[in-house]
């Protein structure tokens, strides 16, 4: 790969998707992805991987305290769930005739949702 360019990251996950953990302290948890970042193959899921996060009062009214908050996941680490079948499944891309992308589930056959024009803003 040259200098110059850039290899653009892609999960397999998006916002909003509802996955099922897969290892570490939160394993067999299911929960729904509130942010995605591509570039770090990571996603936040909620109620996943919580830590501790002690906060100074910044300004004159503010209050400081220790906030509970999730925390990055490695986006190897979660499956998706199928929204038919209810269970961690893989992913597959088809393309339809007309071109348009869409996601479905290797289960059971059933289409997740349609890719916006091959480039996914969710991602």
């Amino acid at each position: 790969m040259d200098k110059g360019t850039k290899e653009r990251k892609r999960t397999h996950v998006k916002k909003g998707d509802t996955v099922f953990v897969l290892t570490g302290k939160d394993r067999g948890k299911k929960g729904k992805v509130l942010k995605s970042i591509p570039s770090e193959m990571r996603v936040i899921v909620e109620g996943v991987n919580m830590v501790t996060k002690h906060k100074r009062p910044t300004g004159r009214g503010q209050q400081g305290g220790i906030i509970h908050q999730e925390a990055s996941v490695d986006s190897s680490n979660v499956m998706l769930c199928c929204p038919k079948c209810g269970a961690g499944t893989r992913i597959g891309m088809e393309v339809t005739d007309t071109g348009r992308k869409y996601r479905k589930c290797k289960k059971c056959g059933d289409v997740i949702d349609i890719v916006l024009d091959g480039k996914d803003q969710g991602r």
